[in-house]
């Protein structure tokens, strides 16, 4: 079984969903292991100093004006984890669990986090063994993940629950099975452990992945709708999409030339010169998409392969820095136009799979039954589609725009990222079928 080195190497989302689907072990390089070291003697500075540091020597959100006693700092390292375990719902899918563990162990790997190296190899070490937190899927605002961070984090000191060789057991029982033991958290490593967003981040390159596959076979089955309807292939003229290149439509035109290559509709007049904004759109619409893909995916790797913690470790300058890169509003903002750009996709599938049975318009059977008469052919499989449609376009509703002040109202902004990620993991469920409603007709 391979084992993948964790460095600072760049990651992208095909690569972290392969990760996270996929049974391979992992650990940190030595370069990554030598970070670690050098960030914590930052931090060992700045307790020594005794001078105020967020999450080091402080309480939190609203008790940040309360100084912990030399004393409270280690016991109060668990307790920043237990006190935070707010998540609720059913568990978010194991795949999306070690996403968010990866995303984890790729930040410490970077540097700037500030955690002991001890803590950073006890999370790697869960991944490593296949102990996969038990997560609910409710509990983040998008401001960072920090309840649910809580969660992935718990096993590591033995609270909680994990998933081990298809069983569910309460944390301590989970690193027993695995031959672990509870790790025993220094200074910061409590606010290190769960002070990011590595289950949007995870979650994010997951749906990244499987979303460029679904915008590929939708594609391809709107050639075959092209096919099907006689369509006027000329619309993907390259001269046409330069003329305007917005989006990507100029690849999206290459895409669908290269689907319908060899096409007899190339050698013969077509029947007709302008069809329905379904089809003729075709490129500009799914260019669209696709450029609304390319922001996604640069947001979500931007995530991935960043550092969110605060405060954050300059370990050459050696400081310690309060930083609001917790907070993920790219992320939120992609998601929601990418649901938005979905839905257009939905809109113009179901049209084209309505039009392909209306003989006026396609000159083939009514309902394309071979049989005709009182035969209703696929003309049912409409009110499929239409529900289908329905479904995704509630889903297109933004999720991002909402936020609820909380903290002594210190915490008065919010993405929802996590929620916006979610919707369109869910909205991609319905386009996979209506998807399969198109290909079927």
């Amino acid at each position: 079984m391979p084992q993948h080195l964790i460095d600072s190497t760049f990651i992208t989302c095909d690569v972290m969903a392969a990760w996270a689907r996929g049974t391979d072990r992992f650990a940190y390089s030595p370069a990554a292991l030598q970070r670690l070291q050098s960030d914590r003697a930052v931090v060992q500075r700045h307790i020594d100093s005794g001078a105020p540091v967020y999450g080091l020597n402080t309480g939190l959100g609203g008790n940040l004006a309360y100084r912990l006693d030399p004393g409270e700092v280690v016991a109060f390292q668990e307790q920043v984890i237990v006190g935070r375990m707010i998540g609720m719902g059913a568990p978010l899918p194991q795949d999306v669990v070690r996403a968010a563990q990866l995303a984890r162990v790729i930040s410490f790997a970077r540097g700037g986090t500030g955690v002991s190296p001890e803590a950073a190899q006890a999370v790697m070490q869960l991944l490593d063994r296949g102990v996969t937190p038990v997560v609910p899927m409710f509990g983040s605002i998008g401001a960072g993940d920090l309840g649910l961070s809580a969660h992935l984090a718990a096993p590591v000191i033995g609270q909680g629950e994990a998933f081990f060789q298809g069983r569910r057991h309460d944390g301590a029982a989970a690193l027993a099975a695995a031959g672990l033991t509870p790790a025993r958290l220094q200074a910061k490593d409590g606010l290190g452990l769960i002070n990011a967003s590595p289950v949007t981040a995870g979650y994010a390159a997951l749906v990244a992945s499987d979303l460029a596959q679904l915008l590929l076979v939708a594609a391809g089955v709107a050639a075959l709708a092209d096919e099907g309807y006689a369509a006027n292939l000329s619309v993907f003229d390259p001269r046409i999409a330069a003329a305007r290149p917005a989006g990507a439509q100029v690849a999206a035109a290459a895409l669908f030339r290269a689907l319908l290559a060899g096409s007899s509709l190339y050698g013969a007049p077509p029947r007709s010169i302008q069809d329905a904004v379904s089809f003729r759109t075709m490129a500009q619409v799914f260019g669209s998409t696709h450029a609304a893909l390319n922001m996604l995916s640069d947001a979500v790797e931007a995530e991935v392969n960043g550092i969110s913690d605060s405060p954050l470790v300059l370990a050459a300058q050696g400081e310690m820095l309060s930083s609001p890169n917790f907070h993920p509003p790219m992320i939120a903002l992609a998601f929601d136009s990418m649901a938005i750009a979905l839905t257009h996709l939905a809109t113009a599938s179901v049209q084209r799979l309505i039009k392909l049975q209306t003989p006026t318009l396609s000159g083939l059977p009514r309902y394309l039954s071979p049989v005709g008469g009182a035969s209703v052919g696929f003309n049912a499989m409409q009110k499929t589609a239409a529900a289908l449609h329905a479904e995704i376009r509630l889903k297109a509703t933004p999720a991002s725009l909402d936020a609820v002040v909380v903290s002594d109202t210190v915490e008065d902004h919010a993405t929802h990222a996590l929620l916006c990620v979610r919707k369109l993991d869910e909205q991609m469920q319905l386009m996979r079928h209506l998807v399969a409603v198109e290909a079927l007709v």
